[in-house]
C-alpha cells in the first residue's frame, strides 16, 4: 500500500520534530508567532525549510517575484536561525529588526535564542503585518 503524502503543515511538523538543530524548541515558537499573525498565512517546506506565504486572492504575477512568499527559515548555523524575507527590502521599517542590503531585495531577521525571540517577537509580527498590507489583490 501506498505511503499518505503528508500535508504542508505535517511535513513543517516532521521538519521541526526530526531537526537536530539546538534551538528547534525557538523554530516550533516562530512558526506560532508567524502564523499567529495572520489567518491569511499558510506553511510548507520550500528551499529545504519551513517557508510561510499569503495563501489569500492575488493579482496575476510572475512567479520568479516570490510576491506570495513571506519567510523561510534558514536554519544551517547551530546558535541562530535566520529569517528570510525573500521581498523584504519593499517593506517600510520602521522596527529595525530586518537586517542586510542584497541586491536580490531580500531582507534578514537573526533570532539567537529564545530571549531573543520574545524581544523580536512584536516586531516580526509587525512586519509581517506590513508586508501582508502591500499585496497586490
Amino acid at each position: 500500500m501506498a505511503k499518505a503524502k503528508l500535508s504542508p503543515e505535517e511535513e513543517v511538523t516532521q521538519f521541526i520534530t526530526a531537526s537536530e538543530h539546538p534551538m528547534k524548541d525557538v523554530m516550533q515558537v516562530l512558526r506560532e508567532a508567524i502564523l499567529g499573525t495572520n489567518p491569511e498565512i499558510s506553511e510548507h517546506i520550500k528551499w529545504n525549510s519551513p517557508a510561510f506565504y499569503y495563501n489569500g486572492e492575488m493579482a496575476p504575477f510572475d512567479p520568479k517575484e516570490y510576491k506570495r512568499d513571506i519567510v523561510v527559515y534558514n536554519v544551517r548555523k547551530p546558535g541562530e536561525i535566520l529569517l528570510v524575507f525573500p521581498t523584504g527590502a519593499k517593506l517600510n521599517d520602521a522596527t529595525g529588526i530586518l537586517e542586510g542590503k542584497y541586491t536580490d531585495g531580500r531582507k534578514i531577521v537573526t533570532v539567537t535564542g529564545m530571549e531573543d525571540f520574545n524581544s523580536k517577537k512584536e516586531a516580526l509580527q509587525n512586519v509581517i503585518r506590513q508586508w501582508l498590507e502591500l499585496i497586490e489583490k
